[in-house]
């Protein structure tokens, strides 16, 4: 395989951080690489000044838009390995209309949001941030009665989205002995089948499952899909967790129900980000928050790069790819 022209256009100190040294080295074997050291995401202008000669793209957040004229200078390219997550900040019909290929490191990214929803499930179950918080105010010892904590094993789980993230997340609580359910229209019941779950209707998941998991993505059909109504059908004590999107979920319902007190949530995306010092959800004993760090991980971070220059590898070796983004898939794509 010949040497490809590669551009770098992840500026510092973003390329340190999830560019590992086995990924330098795969770029310095296989490719001339172009790096962007301007110290900032380039303009569609910079962008556009980068690409004569280049023959493959490795990006990551902030990547300008690649449209008709940025794509005017790029006289070689052939495809663009995004090391993130969405692309649809920048990707479009001209890419496609080129025969430009697209791939993407979402799926690394799941890796970790899986890893942390398990985590979030049985902290919702047994709730040792409780107990840390009791015992150091000094709360006494609490009795037997007491104590309301499940294992997760034998439990009813219920995932709403059946992407990436909902078949890694489906695979680890599999692995802990809970039954899987999931609700997504454009997955059928024979592949959920084969990840380990069943296929179920959203209301039955609401109802029917102790620990209901949000894995959708941003389209116009999943905008407050969970409102009022859907959170009064979960069972009382439900655990609920949302590590995808705040526009899946009624935010002003979802903090009336939990100021009734009825289901414990952990909420790790908001519908303004930071979150407000002065927000409700702060004052909520019920609810665990965290900042949008369900994907950040060094194993994500590194996974992110590595997994793109592999599928750039894979690409000019004429070899099928992993992770290539479709026409048809991006428009139900996060």
């Amino acid at each position: 395989m010949n040497r490809i022209n590669l551009l770098v256009t992840i500026p510092e100190p973003l390329r340190s951080q999830i560019l590992g040294a086995g990924t330098r080295e795969l770029i310095d074997r296989l490719a001339t690489p172009t790096y962007n050291g301007d110290g900032h995401n380039w303009s569609p202008e910079e962008l556009a000044a980068h690409l004569p000669g280049q023959e493959a793209v490795l990006a990551s957040w902030g990547l300008a838009p690649l449209d008709e004229r940025v794509l005017a200078n790029a006289d070689r390219l052939k495809i663009v390995a995004y090391a993130a997550g969405s692309v649809k900040g920048w990707a479009n019909d001209a890419l496609f209309e080129r025969g430009i290929v697209i791939s993407h490191a979402a799926s690394r990214i799941a890796d970790s949001v899986a890893d942390y929803t398990l985590l979030l499930a049985m902290m919702g179950l047994r709730r040792p941030q409780d107990f840390d918080r009791q015992m150091k105010a000094g709360a006494p010892w609490p009795k037997p009665p007491q104590l309301e904590q499940y294992e997760i094993s034998g439990r009813k789980v219920g995932l709403l989205g059946f992407g990436y993230v909902g078949r890694r997340t489906t695979a680890l609580f599999r692995g802990v002995g809970a039954q899987v359910n999931a609700y997504d229209p454009y997955v059928p019941a024979e592949a959920m089948a084969a990840a380990g779950a069943i296929k179920a209707e959203l209301d039955e998941i609401l109802t029917n499952c102790q620990v209901v998991s949000v894995h959708l993505p941003v389209t116009p059909e999943t905008r407050h899909l969970i409102g009022a109504r859907e959170l009064a059908l979960l069972p009382a004590g439900c655990v609920f967790i949302n590590t995808a999107r705040a526009w899946v979920i009624d935010q002003e319902a979802l903090l009336a129900e939990l100021r009734r007190g009825r289901i414990w949530a952990a909420l790790d995306v908001f519908e303004q980000e930071p979150l407000a010092v002065d927000h409700p959800f702060r004052t909520l004993d019920n609810v665990l928050l965290s900042p949008h760090v369900a994907g950040m991980t060094r194993d994500s971070y590194y996974g992110l790069t590595a997994n793109m220059m592999a599928e750039i590898e894979r690409f000019f070796q004429g070899e099928p790819l992993r992770y290539q983004v479709t026409r048809e898939a991006l428009a139900r794509m996060a």
